[in-house]
């Protein structure tokens, strides 16, 4: 059986912010968007861009336990589907999450971070169920476009820094997974038709 590969997505928005509740000062809540619908990535390795269609969350909400983590670290967990403390649903915007951090002191420092904007951003940790992408070459921009449909999502966290992927093996092995060629390698394709064809003109000379 073939590894899934874990991937790791941060898709900016501003929309991270902190739930008050009237009824009880104690609570420390946060909400926002975890991703919005077609709203392009930046591009990723120099090769694609992506976007994540409407729905491509609905199975994960169905049937899947996820956390919430810190910055990605399982063992910082703030909380989860299971007990209701994470909050998930899609709507016509993105996935939307709430979330209810633990009574704890890292928790307290946590809230107080994104209460005062030092920590705006949220991404997540997702495995891409078979035949849940979509890939398509874009010729006038030289890059290929990927649409996530439908994503087995893991973990939402959020994190003072963007994780954006880096790793060369987890690139070539999505691109080859759809038998799709780097950049590097489609002009060095060019160049050999090249060469080819200027052999033939100087061989028909």
């Amino acid at each position: 059986m073939e590894k899934r590969i874990k991937e790791i997505r941060y898709i900016p928005t501003t929309d991270i912010h902190i739930r008050e509740n009237p009824t009880n000062s104690e609570t420390m809540a946060i909400q926002g968007y975890v991703v919005k619908f077609n709203e392009r990535s930046h591009l990723l390795y120099d090769e694609w861009y992506e976007r994540v269609a409407k729905g491509a969350f609905a199975k994960s909400l169905e049937e899947n336990t996820i956390k919430a983590l810190w910055n990605h670290n399982s063992d910082i967990v703030l909380g989860s589907t299971k007990s209701r403390t994470l909050q998930l649903e899609e709507d016509e915007i993105g996935l939307r999450f709430d979330l209810e951090l633990p009574n704890s002191s890292q928790a307290r420092d946590i809230y107080e971070s994104i209460k005062r904007g030092d920590v705006d951003g949220v991404s997540f940790g997702f495995y891409i169920r078979d035949n849940g992408d979509k890939w398509e070459y874009l010729k006038d921009e030289d890059v290929y476009e990927r649409t996530l449909l439908d994503i087995d999502l893991i973990e939402i966290s959020p994190t003072p820094f963007p994780a954006y992927p880096t790793s060369e093996v987890g690139k070539r092995s999505l691109l080859q997974e759809h038998n799709l060629k780097t950049r590097e390698e489609r002009v060095l394709e060019e160049l050999k038709k090249a060469q080819v064809n200027a052999m033939i003109e100087l061989l028909e000379i």
